[in-house]
């Protein structure tokens, strides 16, 4: 009967963590993380683990998922204005500090005036 439990938890820890790493979306993927925690918890409770089976339910299963989809919303949420610093028109404006915007025969100056 443990042989069974224990198969059937492998199989189930295989089959999560292959989805996991299936979905191209990090949201999706955060959740199936989520769901692979838990069944690593089950796991571990199959294994006569109960510390590490709390530990896993604890960060595998809502720490770490939690901590993805926060990130993933910052990123999603970024402002439009900052990744370019162009205007509605498609002007730039001066001293947009981007690689290709200097003119091949303008020169730096320093803090003090002089060139560099």
């Amino acid at each position: 009967m443990t042989d069974a439990v224990l198969v059937v938890a492998l199989l189930l820890v295989a089959g999560c963590a292959t989805a996991a790493v299936a979905h191209r979306d990090p949201a999706r993927q955060a959740l199936v993380l989520s769901v692979l925690g838990v069944v690593l918890a089950v796991l571990f409770t199959v294994l006569q683990a109960p510390d590490v089976a709390l530990s896993q339910l604890a960060v595998g299963s809502a720490l770490t998922p939690l901590l993805i989809m926060l990130s993933v919303r910052k990123v999603r949420r970024r402002p439009a204005g900052s990744a370019q610093a162009g205007s509605a028109d498609g002007t730039r404006a001066a001293g947009s500090g981007e690689a290709g915007s200097e003119d091949a025969g303008s020169k730096e100056t320093g803090p003090d005036g002089g060139e560099r």
